[in-house]
């Protein structure tokens, strides 16, 4: 296929699952809605299964046996069954993505880019934010202050960052972009405010106008309530 011939009808229904990906999550779960968010925005079909967390559905050997660390999300894709969100993106990308480029550049310095902020979702954004949230989410009995303080520590961060480009690494949407937005977006249910980062907020809005954007559920807690 030339540089100038469109994809034919075969080679795009190869990217397109057998059937609806199901999706094991939790609807108030951050890393669970980063997985929802890219289902959508690549337009894929996909099933939302909710664990009851609560009753401890992801402690019982069906669940663990698909993942034994026991957390969502989770997927099922055909004979492929895959946990950890951001594990998850990258297969996503990999296998169903027709612009992979755009959210997992092939570039050596440019992946490295998107895996840096990979990196920063799963160590200080889940340290910082989605611990404060966690915390007053389910009234826990430990003190916020220090996740807090690293979430406004994160923030300053990515504060800095945004005010040099439209999106994490750049001016297109990546995947850095889709693995960090969800705690950013509720950090005010945890008490964190983002009143004092005008472009986190307007990256907020940029990726809220995306195509197929689906939010998270909303807790009323914290500066939310």
């Amino acid at each position: 296929m030339n540089a100038n011939s469109k994809p034919s009808a075969a080679s795009a229904s190869m990217r397109r699952p057998a059937q609806p990906i199901k999706l094991y999550r939790s609807a108030i779960s951050g890393h669970s809605h980063r997985v929802e968010l890219f289902l959508s925005l690549l337009g894929l079909p996909f099933e939302l299964v909710d664990v009851a967390l609560a009753a401890g559905a992801h402690k019982q050997p069906d669940f663990l046996a698909m993942n034994p660390f026991g957390q969502v999300p989770v997927i099922q894709d055909g004979d492929v069954t895959l946990a950890d969100s951001n594990a998850i993106l990258v297969y996503l990308t990999g296998r169903y993505a027709a612009d992979a480029e755009q959210w997992l550049p092939g570039d050596a310095l440019a992946a490295a880019n998107v895996q840096r902020w990979l990196s920063v979702a799963a160590g200080q954004l889940a340290f910082g934010p989605a611990t404060a949230r966690v915390i007053q989410l389910f009234k826990l009995p430990a003190s916020p202050a220090d996740a807090i303080a690293r979430a406004h520590a994160l923030f300053k961060v990515m504060e800095q960052q945004l005010g040099q480009s439209a999106f994490l690494t750049g001016s297109t949407v990546t995947l850095a972009d889709i693995a960090n937005y969800s705690y950013v977006a509720h950090a005010p249910e945890g008490n964190v405010s983002l009143d004092g980062y005008p472009a986190l907020r307007a990256w907020l809005a940029r990726m809220e106008a995306l195509p197929r954007f689906v939010p998270m559920a909303k807790t009323p807690v914290g500066l939310a309530a």
